[in-house]
């Protein structure tokens, strides 16, 4: 088969496919009538899908005039994504099968030691989950790791992930790869989470949305126009290097960001340790705050009108038309209470704020999300041109989570 031929029928087949997994279960005719292929090509595509076990008959049409006809749908279970969220407290790794259903998840405190401690423990984790669930460690494809910090896709390194020492000096991708023994991709966490929740949450038909965590630090994804926004070096919403809050020229804030130095944990308890002359972890200043501490309730005000002042930069740059609050701080009421009270006092135009409704499984959807994408590429043919991924739709599918 010479070159031009083998790229045809590669996008003959991932037209096929495509269909199959949007529209499933369907008939060879109605695959015809989306794909303009010729019921030859499509019953060649559709008998080799089989054979390769990525598809299956589920019955025949009815309620039409005529013979009925065979339908095909995917077998979900053909293959298998290992979803990964890499945080600076804990690492949750899911595997899905191809309908985005999770079978296995396990959680875990992420090693402090970083670098290679983090590679095994994630491998661990990932033949732990799919050892539980009865899961063949074959069946498991790729992996898709959601990290702190920018992605160096060049050397695999991951930069701006002070949180997790020694994933800047090595190449984490392969390291992952040589554990796993399948192929890895790695991506900016909340990225992973804006993709979420465009896809199955809050920003569902939304082509400028902004997704923004806040907990341990504090991160952005950006969405416009519909595309992923990543940036010349994948550090595209590194929100804790806005250049206000602490002072962006001091050594500290080289490190771990200006912004972030206030707006996230670690700036939240020192604020109200130097008001109230006593420590207290985040959990403990909303509980003051609701019980009446008036120390409490001024960090939050402070840490809120911080928050709105870093949306009103986003949105003067992007012009998203919603900003989803996560991350173990972003995802309280009473803060988002309190961003939608301040956000009109800075920025001229209304933004939506609303909280993500996948909360801590946003990136585990997202890196879903992205593994089928990649998957569908890798296995059915070649990519298209716009490089959209081939996604079941929102409303045939059920996001299962396992409960910890």
């Amino acid at each position: 088969m010479n070159e031009s031929l083998r790229i045809s029928r590669q996008f003959s087949q991932r037209a096929v496919m495509e269909a199959i997994v949007q529209n499933g279960p369907i008939s060879r005719a109605s695959i015809a009538k989306q794909t303009g292929l010729s019921k030859q090509t499509i019953s060649e595509i559709v008998r080799q899908l089989e054979i390769d076990g990525w598809v299956q008959e589920t019955g025949r049409t009815s309620g039409h005039i005529g013979r009925s006809a065979v339908t095909y749908e995917l077998i979900p279970d053909a293959a298998y994504i290992a979803a990964v969220d890499l945080g600076g407290t804990k690492v949750r790794v899911a595997i899905a099968d191809l309908a985005c259903q999770v079978f296995a998840e396990e959680v875990a405190p992420t090693d402090k030691r970083g670098g290679r401690c983090v590679v095994e423990q994630i491998a661990a984790l990932c033949w732990q989950a799919a050892d539980r669930n009865g899961i063949p460690r074959d069946r498991i494809r790729m992996a898709v790791v959601g990290a702190p910090g920018a992605p160096d896709e060049a050397t695999g390194r991951i930069l701006l992930a002070p949180n997790i020492p020694g994933l800047d000096v090595m190449n984490v991708r392969d390291a992952l790869e040589a554990a796993l023994g399948f192929d890895v991709a790695i991506e900016n966490d909340v990225n992973l989470c804006v993709i979420g929740e465009n896809w199955l949450g809050q920003g569902q038909g939304i082509d400028n949305l902004a997704y923004i965590a806040v907990g341990t630090g504090i991160g952005g994804g950006l969405m416009v126009g519909g595309q992923l926004v990543r940036g010349a070096s994948n550090a595209a919403g590194e929100l804790g290097f806005l250049p206000f809050g602490a002072d962006p020229f001091d050594a500290g804030s080289l490190r771990y960001g200006a912004f972030e130095r206030v707006v996230a944990s670690v700036g939240i308890m020192e604020r109200y340790a130097a008001l109230a002359g006593v420590t207290a972890t985040v959990p403990a200043i909303f509980e003051r705050a609701a019980a009446g501490d008036g120390h409490a309730a001024q960090v939050l005000d402070e840490t809120a009108r911080y928050l709105a002042r870093g949306i009103g930069a986003i949105a003067a740059i992007a012009n998203p038309q919603k900003v989803i609050l996560g991350g173990s701080i972003g995802l309280r009421e009473e803060l988002i209470a309190r961003v939608r009270r301040f956000l009109p006092q800075c920025f001229p135009y209304p933004i939506q704020v609303e909280a993500s409704v996948l909360g801590s499984h946003a990136a585990i959807v997202g890196a879903t999300a992205i593994g089928l994408g990649q998957l569908h590429n890798a296995l059915f043919g070649a990519v298209t041109p716009d490089s959209r991924m081939s996604l079941p739709p929102a409303e045939t599918v059920s996001f299962r989570e396992i409960d910890q």
